[in-house]
């Protein structure tokens, strides 16, 4: 087997792991690990071959820019300080920590590769966490905590990172210069992020077509990280910044096929890169086990040691940064999402898997430093980071579940259910006002109105059937009863259409081009109701 046949077999286990995880009741991402052990153990398999300076630009940026479709800057700003607490303040500590003792501990390790230790264990994955939290119903405020904390988190590790990387290589470490670099790295990501954001906002409205701007979407996360890096800025926060800018700026409410193309193209790509990163966790260990022949006992005490902090650290912030999160709340009663009680931090610092980000930095550590010479505790490093990633996303991974019921922490189905029903009302309310002007403007039978008014409720009902009172909610039920009979028999109209448009591809003489058009507009009516 080959590694263009491994990079395959990974994506396809991507693919099968899902609905695989949702029968085992375990999350995709630690069937993706566990799986990449077992191919470790296949003799055929190849071991890993990647150059380290395509690591970074090949997995992060479409990772965050996924991620951050699941956000918004306004979120951001409402959230501002619990995710100063936890994804920039906790981050500082965590690399601190683990820098100490990693310096410490590690005979020969320079301090500066401590700090790029330290750096990448910093960052919990999102990913994984998100995972278990959809299939355990755990409240949508935590899910939202550790989605915000897993795309600043990244970044700010990763800028430290790097930071700490150059140091390593040169030669030469100074706070004062690696704190004016971080800072000089950040300022430059945010213009080239914004920059970018604005050129693609005005690309796509030429463009038109959803083709060819979910095409550009896929182009423009690599384009900010190589165009900031070499800027020396921070790739990763510019990827970060484009992307809230787009999501923020670039949203047409009118798109809706372009809307649902784009968000299912980019889920599949979240799934296929985040997958293989998982399975890739999993098949270093090969090489892992490799470094520390002979010296297992030994590595495996540093190891120790380091998880042990990285674990610890969390929990000691978590719970006192949670309590003054709360007081912050409710001395100036802000709109933020914090965890509410003890119960939610506990499950937040079991949630703090390592994952994607981590596995992505160890393995783009340089082979050699600017004089020519090996990267000092190279080796050192990368078996106490993959220690690191396996111990927590193996053991917390798997015990999250448990955790979450034993703690009885769970989702608010009451509040969600009221959020639901003030959008539906609002959308209600819009379709009618909407209704009304055209009303004005236009001379429209009794009987149509009639029709629309009853749509224009019915936008809201279709959303939550709670805005409605007893007897309305009666009626309305009876409508969709009749609406569904009529989807039903027009579903198996179109499935026949498709299926002799189909079969007109086969015949001789047939145009392709012009079978596809067809099939296509079909499809389009397919999606559309009654």
């Amino acid at each position: 087997m080959d590694q263009l046949a491994l990079l395959f077999v990974l994506l396809l286990g991507a693919v099968v792991t899902v609905p695989l995880g949702d029968r085992l009741g375990l999350p995709a991402p630690v069937l993706m690990t566990l799986g990449g052990v077992v191919l470790a153990l296949v003799p055929v398999v190849p071991n890993i071959d990647i150059p380290p300076e395509f690591i970074l630009p090949l997995v992060l940026p479409p990772l965050l820019y996924a991620s951050a479709q699941r956000t918004s800057w306004r979120q951001f700003a409402a959230n501002v300080r619990p995710i100063l607490l936890l994804a920039v303040a906790l981050v500082f500590v965590t690399t601190a920590a683990v820098a100490a003792v990693a310096h410490a501990v590690v005979p020969g390790l320079p301090i500066a590769a401590a700090v790029a230790l330290g750096a990448l264990v910093a960052p919990p994955d999102p990913v994984a966490a998100t995972a278990v939290a959809g299939a355990l119903r755990l409240p949508r405020r935590m899910v939202s905590i550790l989605e915000g904390e897993g795309l600043f988190n990244d970044v700010t590790a990763i800028v430290l990172y790097h930071v700490a990387i150059a140091a390593a290589v040169s030669g030469s470490f100074s706070w004062p210069a690696a704190l004016g670099e971080f800072v000089l790295s950040a300022v430059v990501a945010v213009a080239v992020g914004l920059a970018l954001g604005w050129a693609a906002n005005r690309l796509m409205g030429l463009l038109g077509d959803a083709t060819l701007q979910i095409g550009l979407t896929l182009l423009v996360p690599f384009v900010a990280y190589v165009v900031a890096e070499e800027c020396q800025g921070s790739g990763v926060l510019a990827v970060l910044t484009t992307a809230l800018f787009l999501a923020e700026y670039a949203t047409d409410a009118d798109d809706v096929l372009g809307r649902l193309a784009g968000h299912t193209f980019w889920e599949v790509v979240d799934m296929l890169v985040t997958g293989v990163a998982f399975g890739l966790i999993g098949l270093e260990l090969h090489n892992v086990f490799g470094v520390a022949r002979g010296r297992e006992w030994e590595m495996t005490g540093w190891a120790a040691a380091v998880v042990a902090v990285v674990v610890g650290v969390r929990l000691l912030w978590l719970l006192p940064a949670g309590w003054l999160a709360k007081r912050l709340h409710s001395l100036r009663d802000y709109d933020e999402e914090i965890p509410l009680s003890w119960r939610e931090s506990v499950v937040m610092w079991w949630a703090g898997m390592r994952g994607v980000a981590s596995v992505a930095l160890a393995l783009a550590i340089p082979l050699r430093t600017a004089d020519g010479a090996e990267f000092p505790g190279r080796d050192q490093m990368i078996f106490i980071a993959f220690a690191v990633i396996m111990s927590t996303l193996v053991v917390q991974g798997l015990t999250l579940p448990w955790l979450v019921r034993r703690l009885a922490v769970e989702a608010d189905t009451d509040e969600e259910a009221a959020i639901a029903r003030d959008l539906a009302i609002r959308a209600a309310k819009a379709a009618k006002r909407r209704l009304k002007e055209i009303e004005q403007a236009e001379d429209l039978p009794e009987d149509l109105v009639e029709v629309l008014h009853r749509r224009a409720y019915d936008v809201g009902a279709r959303i939550s059937p709670d805005m409605v009172d007893e007897e309305r909610r009666e009626a309305y039920e009876k409508r969709v009863e009749r609406i569904r009979d009529v989807q039903r028999i027009q579903k198996e109209m179109m499935s026949a259409a498709r299926h002799e448009v189909l079969a007109a591809r086969s015949e001789p003489g047939a145009d392709p081009e012009i079978v596809d058009r067809v099939l296509r507009h079909l499809d389009v009516r397919s999606l559309r109701s009654p």
